[in-house]
């Protein structure tokens, strides 16, 4: 019998994955989120009385893993197919990408399977961590283990001195700053299409039509702007939301103004370099995972905490 549980610091797919692996196995999780809501990166907001991703903007699968995941979701609704290709925007105009994966929309937003997955956890919410010390100890309290799933300057920022091998591992891990434009107009004033790639666009680098990623028909637009667009609104948000509406007309050549408006910014949106491990586990018992431990995507985030946790499982047992 563990005398503390094992401590896992966020509660985005990352997270709330390995805490899972973690209570499926028997071992008391502590489960704590510093937010008001579980989702981290997975975020989904309502505006004009409908839920818009803001986030991440769909998933794909490519492990069988996660796709026995994704396959629970799939029966009960959850997720289901939305396109697997795109259009392309070019300086040139426009044309279709070529064939991908999959991309899974969500009827109730993507934050929606983080909620699901996270059933059964004791989750801590608006429960901030400021210290992880050697013991590992967290806030001064003995834990058996700590996980921190988050992106790696946050981690670094919690992290004691004396964790030099997880210092090291997050140190000067640089992450790429976006922001999410979201726009709805009464109707659809822009061409038929599911999403749009922008290519070389000083602004913008991707448009989700939300109507139909979520099969409601809403007359809603997400884009993400470019880390250069980001950064020099990130002391000033506000600044950016005209700057931002403009671009998106300008991209999906729309001649009317919208009805509403949201921006919301990220400032660790996606890391520049991802990791070659899926997380790093030590001697310390301190992991680190998220979805810098290898391409950045909600699978790889996923991947990374379900392996970390089963990691800590052969450990701890």
């Amino acid at each position: 019998m563990l005398s503390a549980p094992v401590v896992v610091v966020g509660a985005g797919v990352s997270g709330v994955a390995c805490a899972r692996e973690l209570a499926a196995a028997g071992i008391p999780v502590d489960l704590r989120e510093r937010g008001p809501v579980t989702g981290g990166r997975m975020a989904s907001r309502t505006l004009a009385g409908r839920i818009v991703d803001l986030g991440a903007s769909y998933l794909t699968c490519r492990t069988a893993e996660f796709g026995a995941v994704v396959r629970s979701w799939s029966e009960r609704g959850l997720v289901r197919p939305w396109a697997d290709r795109f259009a392309v925007r070019t300086a040139d105009g426009w044309r279709e990408s070529d064939p991908g994966p999959v991309r899974y929309g969500t009827p109730r937003g993507l934050r929606s399977l983080v909620e699901d997955l996270a059933t059964g956890l004791d989750v801590r919410l608006r429960c901030a961590v400021a210290d992880v010390g050697p013991g590992p100890r967290v806030d001064g309290e003995p834990a058996a283990a700590v996980v921190l799933a988050m992106p790696d300057p946050q981690a670094y920022e919690l992290l004691a001195d004396e964790l030099t091998d997880e210092l090291t591992a997050v140190d000067g891990r640089a992450y790429e700053p976006a922001f999410a434009i979201a726009a709805g107009w009464a109707e659809r004033c822009w061409r038929d299409l599911d999403g749009a790639f922008v290519a070389d666009d000083p602004d913008l680098t991707w448009v989700a039509d939300d109507g139909r990623r979520r099969r409601d028909g809403a007359p809603v637009l997400v884009a993400h702007t470019t880390a250069s667009f980001a950064l020099p609104h990130l002391d000033k948000p506000a600044d950016a939301a005209e700057p931002a509406l403009a671009a998106l007309r300008r991209v999906m050549e729309i001649d009317r103004p919208p009805d509403w408006t949201y921006l919301q910014p990220w400032s660790l949106a996606s890391p520049a370099e991802p990791h070659d491990a899926p997380y790093h586990l030590g001697g310390s018992m301190v992991g680190l995972c998220s979805d810098a431990w290898g391409s950045p995507r909600i699978e790889t985030a996923w991947t990374s905490g379900h392996l970390l946790g089963r990691a800590l499982v052969e450990r701890l047992a």
